[in-house]
């Protein structure tokens, strides 16, 4: 039977032969998910041998990883804002960036029990952890999505973390269902230009094509998320919006075209220009 570390060293090993990333921290996820425990368990455990079974099930999700497909879907879960989320194929990824797009709309200045739109939802991560982090503001949520698929995941997300929340769902493609006015409209749109489609990585090009492509220069979707905002965004309201590199100039144009104010372009963790944040006058 094969020990833990000599499964950790053989499984990185092979990750690293198909190129995958962070080979040695995908492989400890692994044997994490198959061994269901913390991950840190397993070097305190590196003598345990594994069962036959739990060696078929780790080689199987092992090869799936060398082949490209991302460590999220292989585990089901992954980390956002302290919660976790279920995630496969149906909706995007969650993201780092993402992650701080979400807190920073946390310490907004919202007022009491505010109306919050998470636009093109996906797996509700957004919404959803807004709601955990402003739950003693009483937040009223609407996650929005045009994709079925990515809602259902999001209502699995919403029963399974926060139940009891004031969470609807809608689908609707940007604002055509969209019903009254809000306190804050963020959202994560497809911002990826057709064109760089060959140039993604294997994991990236695994989440659905109607998440990441924005158009034939990718901004073509917040273009048309701003000619509509304008009657869904209450006096004082703030949009957040994340985008492409080198979108920045584009992105800021369109919310002040759209008579949005103190438009503020801000970098992410990676200190890239990422993000848009603009107040309705």
């Amino acid at each position: 039977m094969s020990t833990v570390l000599d499964t950790l060293q053989k499984g990185t090993g092979y990750l690293e032969k198909y190129g995958v990333e962070d080979a040695r921290l995908n492989m400890q996820h692994l044997l994490a998910h198959v061994l269901k425990c913390d991950r840190m368990q397993i070097y305190v455990d590196f003598d345990r041998q594994l069962t036959e079974p739990q060696l078929v099930t780790l080689r199987g999700l092992t090869k799936r990883r060398a082949g490209g497909e991302p460590l999220q879907h292989l585990l089901g879960t992954s980390e956002f804002c302290g919660l976790e989320f279920k995630t496969d194929d149906r909706a995007l990824i969650p993201r780092p960036e993402t992650e701080d797009l979400t807190e920073r709309c946390s310490q907004l200045e919202l007022p009491g029990s505010p109306r919050i739109l998470d636009l093109g939802c996906g797996s509700g991560v957004i919404g959803i952890s807004l709601a955990s982090l402003l739950k003693e503001n009483n937040p009223r949520i609407t996650l929005a999505d045009v994709s079925q698929e990515a809602l259902d995941l999001a209502e699995e997300n919403h029963r399974a973390l926060l139940p009891n929340s004031d969470i609807q769902l809608i689908r609707s493609d940007l604002f055509q269902n969209i019903e009254g006015t809000f306190d804050l409209i963020v959202a994560n749109l497809p911002y990826i230009p057709k064109s760089e489609e060959t140039t993604l990585s294997r994991e990236v090009q695994r989440d659905p094509s109607l998440a990441l492509y924005g158009g034939e220069i990718g901004t073509e979707l917040i273009a048309l998320f701003f000619d509509q905002v304008g009657s869904h965004i209450e006096p004082g309201g703030t949009v957040a919006l994340e985008y492409g590199i080198n979108q920045e100039e584009e992105v800021k144009s369109l919310a002040e075209n759209a008579q949005f104010e103190k438009v503020e372009i801000i970098k992410d963790l990676y200190g890239v220009n990422r993000f848009l944040f603009a107040v309705k006058i």
